[in-house]
């Protein structure tokens, strides 16, 4: 059976930091620090939302978490610069390595599905934007479970939309989060450790690969599935 790749998008293949030059103009010198804080505060709320399930769409989670960086930053942001801001979002750059590691997937045949917390209007128009829609067969949101990652039945919703089956379909994530959700529900699971910083989760569960870029992620995991 092919390969199912099932490819995490903010912050695997869309760089989440490229909001950092629009902070700019209105935070200075904070940019980089206000942009992680919305980042991190962003998927708290998820998280915070699927357990709760008090579900609202990753928009609603993004602007909630930009209102509480404005807060902790002490600048406030006007209505339009909110929606600047918001907009920015909606054109993030795709990471350098993206279409390299696409294309050489794309070669070995293997099945890609983009998967995440986005909705699928939102990832649409990311993926349109960065030039890299075509490569996949299909856009994976969990908006249509109305919870968020690492719920186990986000994934379980995956390998159904994908026709897939866990022991053949490899998650592909920066987040450890996602990383374990995916292990813990029967899927192998290559972290993209982006920053020579990032920890992975000391719970015991390890990623199948780690990778630092997508160059040679395709070959990483035939080589993988060779040797097992």
């Amino acid at each position: 059976m092919s390969i199912t790749l099932a490819i995490d998008v903010y912050g695997t293949l869309i760089d989440t930091n490229g909001v950092t030059s629009a902070l700019a103009k209105h935070v200075g010198n904070a940019a980089a620090d206000f942009s992680r804080t919305w980042r991190e505060k962003q998927l708290e709320y998820s998280f915070r939302r699927g357990l709760m399930q008090n579900y609202e769409n990753f928009a609603v989670c993004t602007s909630n978490a930009l209102d509480y960086t404005s807060s902790c930053f002490k600048v406030p942001l006007s209505g339009e610069v909110k929606n600047n801001l918001m907009d920015a979002y909606k054109i993030l750059p795709a990471f350098n390595d993206v279409k390299v590691g696409l294309a050489q997937a794309k070669d070995f045949g293997f099945r890609m599905f983009t998967f995440s917390n986005g909705s699928n209007e939102a990832v649409e128009a990311l993926l349109n934007h960065a030039g890299i829609r075509d490569y996949f067969l299909d856009v994976v949101s969990v908006d249509e479970m109305k919870s968020y990652k690492p719920n186990p039945g986000v994934y379980s919703h995956f390998l159904r939309r994908a026709g897939a089956i866990g022991g053949n379909t490899w998650l592909i994530s920066s987040n450890p989060f996602d990383v374990i959700g995916a292990i813990s529900s029967g899927m192998r699971a290559v972290w993209v450790k982006r920053s020579p910083e990032a920890i992975f989760d000391p719970w015991g569960i390890d990623p199948t690969l780690t990778v630092h870029n997508l160059d040679n992620l395709a070959e990483l995991i035939e080589q993988e599935c060779k040797n097992k």
